[in-house]
């Protein structure tokens, strides 16, 4: 399955993309507009999720609409989710662990044309 070397390959090969490592935290950027980046879980969302908040590495990535994270979320629960923290926010919350390279290439590439305009 995917890891960050996947993420930062495919995120890195599309135009204009910078990579920023924050407070140890890596995101991609295109045009100064986030549209990948590492996201931790949060105190506030191991609460909300409890026993069900996953181990290991997770993605955050821009979707076009909430009916694309919708159907992301509806299509596999095993890879994707969500967290009260993003409710009404365009992006989705990735087990990086989980997803298979091509379904991630495919997630960034989407993602890179939502924030690229």
């Amino acid at each position: 399955m995917a890891t960050w070397n996947d993420v930062r390959r495919i995120a890195t090969s599309m135009p204009d993309v910078t990579e920023r490592v924050r407070e140890g935290v890596v995101d991609w950027r295109v045009k100064d507009k986030l549209f990948v980046w590492e996201r931790p879980l949060r105190k506030t969302d191991l609460a909300a999720m409890g026993p069900s908040a996953p181990d290991g590495p997770i993605l955050a990535a821009r979707v076009p609409d909430l009916g694309a994270k919708e159907a992301l979320l509806a299509a596999d629960e095993s890879v994707y989710f969500t967290t009260p923290h993003f409710q009404g926010y365009p992006a989705i919350l990735v087990r990086l662990e989980h997803i298979p390279v091509a379904e991630l290439e495919e997630l960034i590439v989407e993602a890179w044309h939502a924030r690229a305009r």
